[in-house]
């Protein structure tokens, strides 16, 4: 059947690049057709619209939107060109996205959407209320209400623990559409069974149901052939920094550290400009993994790295709630470190993963991710 994803293709995010491949693979693998809807709204990545600024809050989001702005022009006229065009050709080999910029509206690419069987949301933060636009109804499918196509979400997140209240109080028209919700994270969970009264699904990033990604790692040229510390930093260089200085240290090795575009610090390490495959190939290569990103946990799992988790602070603290709901599954909680500590550091470097243990875990969450999707194809073929 044809099966239509709708999710953050579009972005030179790794983890984004990397879930939309995962999910479109496992698809692919079961003999259906997988395609993503070309949706790229501007309040995504560039920012979108400037309101009137008529209260504190609106001019906070003003501020998001001029930022956005700002980020997306730097990044598009000034950013690292190779590693742009790398996310392309990666688009076009393993996502099947023919051009980076879309030749049709965003309305187009919606409307076409209704020649599906069946639409996938998710996954991703797709549910994550921005400050400058809040939610967007299409992450919940909303466009496709009047489409005979069976509408679902695969492992959405809302990228926090909670909404506010203005947020929670329009979840239960955004989900109406739904005929099956799964989310990613057990916050999610309580998130959903408030606004519908009936608990979803929890099930695993697409990234976690696919064991094997020799795919992409066999294509990665290998530069890096001395020990290396990889450090996967997003939003801030606070604790994160430190600790990767200290296994840098502890181990005598290098660090490398792939570029963010929206990074607003000095370098950690060295930067390094991969692709999202040579991205994987880090990471699988690595001698130790430091991160503060739900995926970068999620490969440093997969790899069996050992790893720390240096926590968000500060106001950012609340998006840790991804990697921690991760390591809770796997029973690894105690890799999370939610500030830099010399002597913790020290302690979880020298401490044993049991590896099996994750394993099996790993395998119940893949069975359940598999499970709920392959009721769904099924309810789509009765």
């Amino acid at each position: 059947m044809n099966v239509g994803i709708l999710t953050f293709h579009f972005s030179d995010n790794y983890g984004a690049a990397l879930q939309a491949y995962a999910l479109r693979r496992w698809l692919t693998e079961q003999g259906h057709r997988a395609g993503f809807i070309d949706y790229r709204p501007a309040h995504i990545e560039h920012g979108g619209q400037l309101s009137l600024p008529t209260s504190p809050a609106k001019l906070k989001a003003n501020l998001k939107v001029v930022y956005l702005a700002v980020s997306s022009f730097l990044h598009e006229h000034f950013g690292h060109r190779g590693q742009k065009d790398k996310f392309v050709r990666f688009r076009e080999h393993f996502l099947g996205v023919q051009r980076d910029a879309t030749t049709t509206s965003n309305g187009a690419s919606l409307a076409a959407a209704q020649a599906f069987d069946l639409i996938v949301a998710g996954s991703d933060q797709i549910w994550s209320p921005s400050q400058h636009h809040g939610f967007d109804a299409n992450y919940f499918l909303a466009f496709a209400q009047p489409f005979k196509a069976r509408k679902i979400s695969y492992a959405a997140s809302f990228g926090r623990d909670q909404v506010s209240p203005s947020h929670a109080a329009q979840l239960p028209q955004l989900l109406y559409h739904f005929d099956a919700i799964s989310v990613r994270e057990a916050s999610g969970v309580a998130l959903v069974e408030k606004a519908i009264g009936h608990k979803p699904a929890n099930v695993p990033d697409p990234t976690l149901l696919l064991s094997d990604y020799a795919e992409l790692t066999s294509r990665a040229p290998s530069e890096h052939r001395e020990p290396y510390v990889f450090c996967y930093g997003l939003r801030s260089p606070d604790n994160i920094r430190q600790t990767a200085d200290l296994v840098s240290t502890q181990l005598d090795c290098p660090i490398l550290s792939p570029h963010n575009p929206h990074r607003r610090w000095l370098e950690i390490g060295q930067t390094v400009y991969p692709d999202p495959g040579e991205w994987v190939a880090l990471v699988k290569d690595a001698s130790f993994v430091v991160t503060n990103s739900f995926h970068g946990t999620v490969f440093a799992l997969l790899f069996k790295k050992p790893f720390i988790v240096a926590g968000l602070t500060g106001d950012k603290a609340s998006a840790n709630a991804r990697a921690l709901n991760l390591l809770r599954a796997v029973g690894l909680e105690h890799r999370f470190a939610p500030s830099f500590s010399a002597p913790h550091t020290q302690a979880l470097m020298a401490q044993a993963i049991d590896w099996a243990a994750v394993d099996q875990r790993l395998l119940e969450l893949r069975e359940a991710g598999g499970a709920f999707l392959r009721t769904q194809l099924q309810a789509v073929i009765k």
